[in-house]
């Protein structure tokens, strides 16, 4: 049997040897069965941050072979309470003993960034400053939060890069709370603005995040029995006297967002009879609200109330949806019009330069949207390849960059891959890219194509494909889009009728050719199949009742997965689209969205309105996927548009 993790004793052992002692990588010895028991559970103790635990388990391992990650597991729960709030009385001694210590590893990194929250949580503004610039990986919303607090706190105007940052609130934890309140009693957030987190955070169903935020109204904060009114019961609330002040409407508003969220068309009769004691910018706001909603339901209204929206400020769902209503109704100037009034970091992202150029094209500026397309068109993605082909040519590779033995050698040297392959032979799969991402830090395309190679040589093919994925300028696309168990997948594609493109292109989405992946909803396997529908296609194909170890290994796996996508695919008159989108969310759901169309669309424009977050960038990443695989199998030029076709009602 092929094994993806293939951590081989003899070899890990010369990359152990080879790696430098320095503190943080993997050491010149191996640790006992039992030490990496002890490992796992200390691990654990700190993700329930028990300090006690952490503790008595890392006294155990004094001298195991990733000793940042025992002293990090035995700090981490001193930083943290059980339900993951700052201590504010952290050990800085213990913590700064730490930094310098592990200086420049991933998991000094990470210490940096739980103490910046340690710091923010203090308000200790100084200190806080000192350690900011040296947090590498600068990926935490919370301390992006924090960050632009202490700035105000030297009475630096962050209100505008406040405003763009606070757009997502499942990542604000504490530290953007603190940010909307501190700029709220400064005067740089406006009660409009803090009105606008409340709603944002209840769009989101975050309601206990959204009670916190309105703190920040302070003595304009409504009561709790009137904001329970509005959030919990808001038709109620709307049957009664709306005040004429302002915080009686943005509970009006609020109230809306929150019936819209269980029934658009309902919030929209309700609306009416409150609409007219609002201004005209809160009228645009409450109809954004339900127009939103009515449209990830897919409901033909939405596009109207959308219009009714006009200037509205509204969150980036919204504004996103606003433009998939358009171009569900194939309404080339809404979509134009939409797309214009988004914020630019928003109106910039490769999704909305292209069909902001392809509403242009209608407009029959056709020099305008050829310069959109130009802009992302050297973008290996699938608005990238459509930006291509709207300027007529077809999806090619760019020319492959070979690399020497001896640079694949000199990446296997690297003591950070070895310590990243020890926690992958644990299944520490979090540790293990931890790990390994971090030496990609600052590699020439050169050397990420070696390390790819690297990964690739050994197995991890995740690793190898992301990594590959981060060149800029010189490019393997044949390590991008790797094609491991060939023999396999081309037996099954053939026997039932699939394009071996598209079978890679689905398992490269689902599993990065994970062997033993698994995903949160217990999908498993190359193919992340869930065991209901492993059973299902097993009892089709006379197989009789499976375990899950048979479901996971591999031949089996990819058997039932191309069977189960080939059944899918017959359903829905051979659609690449329809049946990738049931692959991934269900045969029911993917009809239930083209019986919504009311006229056929573009196989791009239904990608694009599909109403789940994830099977829509699954969709459209399968099939960029296949597109690529298409070129490196058949070595000619491709249409991402062919295969999207056109889906009809």
């Amino acid at each position: 049997m092929v094994r993806v993790y293939r951590v081989v004793a003899a070899s890990l052992a010369a990359l152990v040897l080879a790696a430098c002692s320095s503190p943080g990588t993997v050491q010149a010895q191996t640790a006992p069965a039992d030490a990496d028991q002890v490992f796992v559970a200390l691990r654990e103790a700190a993700r329930r941050n028990d300090a006690p635990t952490a503790a008595r388990l890392a006294a155990q391992i004094p001298d195991y072979p990733a000793p940042g990650y025992v002293d990090y597991y035995r700090i981490k729960p001193t930083m943290f309470d059980a339900s993951g709030r700052a201590l504010l009385d952290a050990p800085d001694d213990q913590i700064q003993a730490f930094l310098s210590r592990y200086d420049g590893t991933a998991i000094a990194d990470r210490m940096r960034n739980d103490y910046l929250v340690v710091l923010g949580g203090r308000h200790d503004w100084r200190q806080f400053l000192a350690e900011y610039p040296r947090f590498a990986l600068n990926d935490d919303t919370q301390v992006k939060c924090y960050a632009l607090e202490a700035r105000a706190s030297k009475g630096e105007n962050v209100a505008d890069a406040a405003r763009a940052l606070l757009v997502e609130p499942r990542w604000y934890g504490d530290g953007c709370v603190d940010l909307i309140g501190a700029l709220a009693a400064s005067g740089q957030f406006t009660s409009d603005d803090v009105w606008a987190q409340i709603r944002l955070a209840y769009e989101g169903n975050y309601t206990s995040l959204g009670s916190r935020i309105t703190d920040a109204l302070g003595s304009d904060k409504p009561s709790d029995a009137t904001l329970s009114m509005a959030t919990d019961k808001p038709p109620l609330y709307l049957a009664g006297t709306i005040r004429t002040n302002a915080g009686a409407h943005q509970l009006a508003l609020l109230a809306i967002t929150r019936m819209a969220a269980n029934d658009p068309a309902q919030a929209a009769i309700a609306y009416a009879g409150v609409e007219p004691r609002l201004t005209a910018q809160e009228r645009g706001i409450g109809w954004a609200a339900i127009a939103y909603r009515a449209a990830l339901r897919q409901l033909p209204s939405a596009v109207d109330w959308y219009r009714l929206s006009v200037d509205a400020p509204m969150s980036n769902n919204a504004y996103e949806w606003r433009t998939r209503a358009a171009l569900a109704a194939q309404d080339w100037t809404m979509v134009r019009w939409s797309i214009e009034a988004m914020p630019p970091a928003l109106r910039n992202q490769p999704s909305w330069i292209y069909w902001r150029g392809r509403a242009l094209a209608q407009a029959g500026d056709a020099v305008g949207a050829a310069t959109l397309f130009q802009s992302i068109s050297g973008q290996y993605n699938f608005y990238g390849q459509l930006a291509t082909e709207a300027l007529g040519q077809p999806i090619t590779l760019p020319p492959r960059t070979p690399v020497s033995a001896t640079e694949v050698r000199q990446a296997a040297q690297n003591p950070g891959f070895a310590l990243a392959q020890r926690f992958y032979s644990m299944n520490l799969r979090l540790e293990g890219n931890r790990e390994w991402n971090w030496q990609l830090r600052g590699m020439t395309d050169r050397q990420l194509i070696a390390a790819a190679a690297y990964a690739n040589q050994i197995e991890v093919f995740d690793r190898a494909v992301n990594t590959a994925d981060k060149t800029r300028v010189e490019h393997d696309f044949s390590l991008r889009y790797l094609s491991p168990f060939r023999s396999i997948v081309d037996r099954y594609a053939a026997s039932t009728g699939l394009d071996v493109e598209w079978a890679y292109g689905l398992m490269r989405q689902e599993s990065r050719f994970i062997y033993n992946a698994r995903s949160g909803v217990g999908a498993s396997g190359l193919m992340q199949l869930m065991p209901g529908t492993a059973d299902l296609v097993a009892r089709r194909l006379g197989l009789g009742r499976l375990s899950r170890d048979q479901i996971n290994e591999l031949d089996m796996n990819i058997q039932l997965g191309t069977n189960y996508l080939a059944m899918v695919y017959n359903q829905f008159d051979q659609s690449p689209v329809l049946a990738s989108a049931g692959y991934n969310a269900g045969p029911g759901r993917s009809r239930q969205w083209r019986q919504a169309l009311t006229r056929p669309v573009e196989g791009a424009i239904f990608a694009e309105t599909i109403p789940f977050n994830e099977t829509r960038d699954y969709v459209k990443n399968v099939l960029s996927n296949t597109t690529y695989y298409g070129v490196l199998f058949e070595g000619r030029p491709q249409s991402l548009k062919s295969r999207l076709g056109i889906i009809s009602p």
